[in-house]
């Protein structure tokens, strides 16, 4: 969870004392005191009367414009934008700040200019905007550094710390700039500031799991913020690593007093993340409709202020806690504007790859119209010339017809020719399409621009796993294990395609496939028990010829599961077929109970395929997040002449390592 915490650094750069300009008669200086004045109350009502505040600081506006006292316009501006800043609001915050911004430049106020540079980076860090809001940033320190203001040199290297705290390989440079700044702050004495110094640096130690040291920050942070609206994100952090210990009631308690200071002092931003934070700690007791109450209550705050740095994972988690609860059509709907979310930047980037690309074509556009123009004169002057001719030589005129038809023969031909080669690129992009979706999937989205989920009321689902890849990876040269890997995979592509199964996709040295979609198959029960001792035994094939060569071999669990799930195509980039719910994760859990040579399936696949295959129960064997499960290993087909089915082969005594490659987490991409 990632807190940004820039209320308290952004409301330190807001606060400046506001002189009256010397050298005017007594009415202005009258005008300017009574500007002052309302300024200074306006900044009171910030917390308890934001409406108050605006409209204090729009009067004091309109009265400076009356008495042309520009700095005092600026400094109203500044302040309604900041009463629209602690109601979360920073669209109008945005807009009142870059207007105040706009005079300062025009009377060139270095330090005001620098102050609003800051705050406007602050906006769009909070709008998850990092590029902007470094860029802002920069301009601030430029300016602070030029003008010596340490207060302001201090404030920017912290946001400029707090940009660099968001990704693991920058988290020493984010350190470099917080310790940078810390002296500057203590020797300040600002005691807001320090909190936010000390929150920050315990922030990156909590990252690296160093969470004494950042519990020992927290609790300095604590102490300088006092019970300013400061403390909200203290209490957030501590309730983040209180969870991370393990020490769940601890990390409520913590949330709980973020929300009621956030709540008092109506910090938007950090009442999100209180929210969120709740949320989180239920979900992990198993408490999925708590919250779902917490995420729900966080997500139209989060909209509203546009804090798409935190949307983008409250929908994932939002997500996760429907699929959770049973509700895949919602979790879907999560996942999807999660997606949504995440290619927001790309989609930035891509408009104005159309801007330059829309430049381009009119450039080309008005140049081919200037070509043309001169051939048509070209044609003309040609013309003139052949008539010329035409009276005295009429063969002259002849031939040159038979070169027009000639070259009007020639283009006719290119043309042809351009057509073939379109048609079979067609032909190959269907292919290539077909071969990552379904036929009714490539169809349906060719047709209309978009896949609908579909949910399924039974599905089976098969995965399966090598044993020791991690030992026999090491052993091997990375052409080796990804030649011997694609070889095994196409082989089961062949095995999948052959019994009318649909592969879904392979995660490191695990393939997942399922049947029954997307067009429904009765028979697919026992096509993917069939499909799987069909993997089997070519597995021990090619071991026997892997050990004549002197080679370890690859040994093979298989799990099957049969179920309801949700199925359809995840995001508008890179399109891929995918399947949801509960049915995956125990399907994936047959397969991690199994063992290798075997095909392990669940009760409820053996009441469908019992009356076809022979079966061995194991008893109720213990699954990870399922819980305790019937299970079976397949040992045969119930008419052993039938040659359509193969008898599961035995497993084969050799010594392997136990130790085994790390794979997702497929609770989390599935759950």
């Amino acid at each position: 969870m990632h807190c940004k915490g820039l209320l308290f650094v952004a409301s330190f750069f807001l606060v400046f004392p506001v002189y009256a300009q010397e050298g005017r008669d007594g009415n202005f200086t009258r005008d300017t005191s009574r500007i002052n004045k309302l300024i200074q109350s306006s900044k009171e009502l910030f917390n308890t009367d934001p409406a108050g505040a605006i409209n204090l600081a729009t009067e004091a506006k309109e009265l400076a414009a009356k008495v042309d006292y520009p700095k005092g316009e600026a400094l109203a501006l500044k302040n309604v934008g900041l009463a629209y800043y602690f109601q979360g609001k920073y669209v109008e915050t945005l807009n009142y700040w870059k207007q105040s911004l706009s005079i300062y430049e025009a009377i060139k106020d270095d330090e005001g200019i620098a102050n609003l540079l800051n705050n406007l980076g602050a906006i769009y860090f909070n709008q998850g905007d990092n590029v902007k809001a470094l860029e802002y940033y920069l301009k601030s320190l430029k300016i602070a550094e030029h003008i010596g203001n340490k207060e302001k040199i201090m404030m920017t290297l912290n946001n400029i710390g707090n940009i660099y705290s968001l990704k693991d390989a920058t988290f020493d440079k984010a350190l470099y700039y917080y310790e940078k700044a810390l002296p500057i702050c203590e020797q300040l004495g600002n005691a807001n500031a320090l909190g936010s110094m000390y929150v920050n640096i315990g922030k990156l130690y909590a990252k690296k799991n160093a969470l004494d040291k950042a519990l020992a920050l927290y609790n300095k942070s604590l102490a300088a913020y006092g019970k300013s609206e400061g403390s909200s994100d203290v209490y957030n952090e501590i309730g983040e690593l209180r969870a991370k210990q393990g020490k769940y009631d601890l990390a409520l308690k913590s949330h709980t007093q973020a929300l009621a200071v956030a709540q008092k002092f109506n910090v938007t931003f950090n009442i999100v993340q209180a929210y969120r934070g709740l949320g989180n700690i239920e979900a992990k007791l198993g408490n999925y409709n708590a919250a779902l109450n917490y995420f729900n209550k966080a997500e139209a705050p989060a909209v509203e202020i546009k804090a798409n740095s935190i949307l983008v994972d409250l929908y994932k988690e939002i997500a996760n806690a429907y699929s959770m609860t049973g509700n895949f059509g919602k979790a879907f709907a999560y996942q999807s504007k999660y997606s949504d979310i995440k290619d927001t930047i790309y989609n930035e980037q891509t408009g104005k790859k159309i801007g330059l690309l829309q430049m381009d074509f009119d450039l080309q556009k008005k140049q081919g119209e200037v070509d043309l123009l001169t051939k048509d004169k070209q044609l003309q002057e040609v013309e003139l010339k052949r008539q010329r001719l035409a009276k005295n030589a009429f063969m002259a005129g002849l031939i040159f017809i038979f070169i027009i038809a000639f070259i009007i023969f020639r283009n006719y031909k290119a043309k042809v020719r351009i057509n073939k080669i379109l048609d079979h690129q067609k032909e190959q992009i269907e292919h290539l399409l077909l071969n990552i979706l379904p036929q009714e999937v490539a169809k349906e989205l060719q047709e209309s621009g978009r896949a609908t989920p579909r949910d399924y009321e039974r599905v089976s689902v098969l995965f399966t796993d090598f044993k020791g890849f991690t030992s026999l990876a090491d052993k091997m040269s990375p052409a080796e294990l990804v030649d011997e890997l694609n070889h095994c995979f196409m082989a089961f592509d062949d095995i999948i395609e052959r019994n009318k199964l649909e592969k879904i996709k392979t995660i490191g040295d695990s393939y997942m496939c399922a049947g029954g979609i997307p067009t429904p198959d009765n028979e697919h029960p026992y096509k993917i028990v069939k499909a799987g001792l069909e993997i089997q035994e070519y597995v021990i094939q090619n071991n026997l010829r892997r050990m004549e060569k002197g080679l370890p071999p690859w040994e093979i669990r298989v799990g099957i599961h049969v179920g309801p799930l949700v199925a359809g195509v995840v995001g508008k980039k890179k399109y891929a077929y995918d399947i949801w719910g509960s049915t995956v994760n125990i399907a994936s859990r047959m397969e991690s109970n199994g063992e290798p040579g075997l095909v392990n399936i669940s009760s409820a696949t053996y009441e469908l395929i019992k009356d076809r295959f022979r079966c061995k129960y194991r008893g109720k064997i213990y699954a990870k997040n399922v819980g305790e499960v019937d299970m079976y290993f397949i040992d045969g087909t119930v008419d052993e002449s039938t040659e359509s089915l193969v008898e599961q082969p035995r497993e084969i005594n050799v010594n392997n390592p136990d130790t085994e490659m790390q794979k997702f987490d497929l609770d989390t991409l599935y759950g």
